[in-house]
């Protein structure tokens, strides 16, 4: 149906011969800039405070020991990273896999790009219009510092854009089989490899876990389509053997990391920490009866406050809209976690206990002021621009391999890496490259790039409140504006991806942290595009009916309107 409309509508002339020339000129030089800008750079990858956790179970695997988990990291990359060293060897193989992955990502969004042209065959903006959009989105997806940066490092966001254009590709997919084409072999394949992906990007990634479940939401109208038995049986058995694929190991590995039952419940409560002081405050005040003994919760109450007010004045620059550092007060030797775990004699079930308990019972009894925090994080992502983007020109590296020395010099950490020779020299490269000035800048010849992404920052919030406001007006009215409503629903459901994120972080921690905020760029460059494309086709819809009435007036009725 959409498709009879968008032809039966559109009266756009067909691309100009040469467009497709010049097309794939500029696709071939963009990949050919992405690729000298990612391989000009060192090849060794980048450590962090938090690398340890991800690459030493592929470091204990491949000396002989057993792969398994470490500071509660999930064991997906570090199996990512076990693979990588155990085929080529070589610590450069990491990025060099990284930056090919992030190559990939720049294809997979073209690829995303003309097939989301499916809902809207014959755009009113002309399919070169179209192309140019998708040739700007893939631009900054390829050329853009920040995607870069990331791929450098050892961490799991080093691999995300690519997971993410992959999982939203899978989305565009499943959409148009389902929705527009109505193939079932499709449909299933794709909903199946949809969820496979939505639970491997939370799996790398758990401040992805709301977005996965969102981006399944779709799946819902398969199910619940009343002649599809066959493929509903088809899609849950798919559905079920990927989430074993990734969940049952991950169960088996946690039960012997004890971070892994402890960092979400101490997370919860220290960066929520001055609302749970205040809530202690108040029940020792009321003396309300409690499940813990009012000496225990006074000794708690006093060091907390104490921790918080050290906190502040040891790192009063970190996390602005909180006010005090949980980081401090979850990783300094004599931090609250600490002597709440000594307040309870080491009972790991007894202190994650009080941290849930008090968590909710903030929700419970100062639901205003949570709701306060969760907007304020909310805020710092969309305002006064989005900080999905860090429109910067250059960005020094040197200073970052001094910090992977320092990652890994402990004594626990060189205890495992001096087993393993790639490691050994992986670290003495590093401490060669700690001592030049390393740096990334954007080439001179394409300043467009960071003018791309500071405009988009810009934009992003009035772009979304416009494409919400439309989307509202074109949805209950189905003759003049059917045609737009596949292009509608395709940007609210992008604003809505980066929305389900931006809330788990935001009730959860803190967007202050700025790989949370950047993580999304790929995600967000998307839903902005889409948006752009949504509002520049009803524009062009309403010129276009503007035109056509205009044509049908009489003189009389023209002169009226002078």
């Amino acid at each position: 149906m959409i498709a009879q409309l968008a032809n039966n509508q559109s009266c756009r002339p067909s691309n100009p011969s040469l467009f497709p020339v010049c097309y794939w000129t500029v696709i071939a030089l963009l990949f050919a800039g992405a690729v000298w800008q990612r391989f000009k750079l060192p090849l060794d990858p980048i450590a962090d405070p938090d690398t340890w956790g991800y690459l030493s179970p592929a470091l204990r695997k491949l000396t002989g020991a057993e792969f398994g988990h470490t500071n509660g990291r999930n064991f997906v990359y570090p199996g990512f990273l076990f693979l990588v060293l155990r085929l080529f060897g070589t610590f450069r193989a990491i990025a060099t896999t990284q930056h090919l992955l992030g190559l990939l990502a720049g294809a997979v969004f073209l690829v995303s790009w003309k097939r989301a042209q499916v809902f809207v065959p014959n755009p009113r903006i002309g399919r070169v219009g179209y192309d140019l959009l998708g040739l700007g989105g893939a631009a900054v997806v390829l050329l853009q510092w920040q995607t870069i940066a990331f791929e450098q490092a050892i961490r799991p966001e080093s691999i995300c854009t690519f997971v993410l254009s992959v999982t939203l590709y899978f989305l565009i997919q499943f959409l148009a089989c389902f929705f527009v084409e109505h193939r079932r072999t499709a449909t299933v394949a794709y909903g199946i490899a949809l969820s496979f992906a939505a639970i491997f990007l939370a799996s790398i990634k758990p401040s992805f876990v709301f977005a996965s479940l969102f981006v399944l939401t779709p799946i819902i109208a398969l199910l619940w389509r009343k002649d599809w038995l066959r493929q509903k049986v088809w899609f849950s058995l798919g559905f079920a053997v990927s989430a074993a694929i990734l969940l049952l190991p991950e169960y088996f590995l946690r039960r012997n990391d004890e971070l892994s039952r402890t960092f979400l419940p101490t997370t919860l409560f220290a960066f929520h920490a001055n609302l749970i002081r205040d809530q202690l405050a108040d029940d020792l005040t009321k003396n309300v009866n409690l499940p813990y003994s009012r000496d225990r919760l006074e000794r708690l109450y006093l060091t907390l406050r104490a921790e918080i007010t050290k906190s502040h004045t040891a790192r009063h620059y970190a996390y602005r809209s909180l006010g005090f550092d949980p980081d401090f007060l979850m990783y300094d030797p004599n931090s609250i976690a600490v002597q709440t775990r000594r307040e309870f004699r080491g009972d790991i079930a007894a202190v994650c206990a009080f941290y849930r308990f008090y968590y909710w019972r903030i929700w419970q009894k100062r639901p205003q002021q949570v709701l306060e925090k969760v907007a304020r994080q909310m805020r710092t992502f969309y305002l006064p621009y989005c900080r999905a983007y860090e429109p910067r020109i250059t960005q020094k590296f040197g200073g970052a391999y001094q910090q992977s020395v320092l990652s890994l010099g402990d004594p626990i950490c060189r205890k495992v890496w001096t087993a393993y020779p790639a490691a050994v020299d992986f670290m003495t490269r590093t401490q060669e490259l700690g001592r030049r000035e390393l740096r990334f800048q954007q080439p001179l010849l394409l300043p467009i790039i960071p003018m791309l992404v500071l405009l988009a920052s810009i934009t992003y919030s009035t772009l979304l409140i416009v494409a919400f406001v439309l989307a509202g007006f074109v949805a209950p009215i189905s003759a003049p504006f059917g045609r737009l409503r596949a292009v509608a629903s395709l940007a609210v459901f992008a604003f809505l991806f980066n929305a389900a994120y931006c809330l788990e972080v935001a009730v959860i921690s803190s967007l202050d942290i700025s790989r949370y905020r950047t993580v999304q760029m790929y995600s967000t460059l998307v839903a902005q595009l889409l948006g752009l494309w949504f509002v520049l086709e009803f524009v062009s819809e309403m010129w276009e009916r503007r035109k056509q009435r205009l044509a049908q007036e009489t003189p009389q009725d023209a002169r009226r309107h002078l």
